[in-house]
């Protein structure tokens, strides 16, 4: 896992939009909050990229449809360098494919466009904490609309569990299924009669041990290796 930003500084932003209105109305509502600071604007992914690399920020709000080059590449790039900056896609509908194709590029969070500006400030500050920002409501409806689609690249029926499953102990596995429902540490803590600390620590190993960046990454590893199917197929 990424680390997260240092106590007592400023978080820093940086937007990407084709749309320059938009990112006018974003920088608007995140800097009216204190300990926000947005570094920079892009308007296309390949602009993303290189501003990511130069202004270090801490999270990037990412528009997906763009020229010269989208969202989700520039996601994958940002999140296969040694860049500690995590990404929350922008999209209009919350079951969009590209949404579902960010994070699996290594996004950390999806929000809708016209998501309340409460909402947009609170998702930043999640994210940038290492935690995820989708809901068990989203997260199902998201995941299982998109592995039911017909010759999606993430459909595959009986597949082979990934090795790295036999690493986690018996209740590891049973948090990462409750993380792939999306319940938080608390939730777990309670379905499971731990404590949340023992959560927190369970869930540090399983992200350690599975090579993954975030608890929305263990949710789409979760589904792409078979361990969570869907499970209301007429949802």
């Amino acid at each position: 896992m990424t680390a997260a930003p240092a106590e007592g500084r400023p978080l820093r932003l940086l937007l990407v939009d084709d749309q320059p209105l938009l990112r006018v109305g974003f920088r608007m509502v995140l800097e009216s909050e204190d300990g926000l600071e947005v570094v920079g604007e892009a308007g296309d992914g390949a602009d993303a990229v290189r501003l990511t690399r130069e202004l270090a920020p801490d999270v990037v709000l990412m528009d997906v449809r763009m020229p010269v080059m989208d969202g989700i590449e520039a996601t994958r790039r940002i999140a296969a360098s040694e860049s500690s900056a995590r990404v929350i896609i922008l999209t209009t509908f919350d079951l969009d494919e590209y949404a579902f194709a960010g994070l699996q590029a290594g996004a950390s969070a999806f929000l809708l466009k016209d998501v309340a500006p409460a909402e947009l400030v609170h998702a930043v500050r999640l994210v940038a904490s290492g935690d995820a920002v989708v809901s068990p409501r989203v997260t199902q409806r998201l995941l299982e609309t998109y592995v039911r689609s017909a010759g999606n690249a993430v459909e595959r029926p009986e597949t082979q569990p990934d090795p790295l499953l036999k690493d986690l102990t018996p209740r590891e596995v049973e948090v990462l299924r409750a993380i792939c429902e999306g319940l938080s540490n608390a939730e777990i803590a309670h379905r499971l009669y731990l404590s949340e600390a023992t959560v927190k620590s369970h869930v540090r190993r399983i992200l350690s041990k599975l090579h993954l960046r975030d608890r929305v990454q263990a949710v789409v590893y979760g589904y792409e290796t078979g361990l969570v199917v869907p499970s209301n197929p007429d949802y």
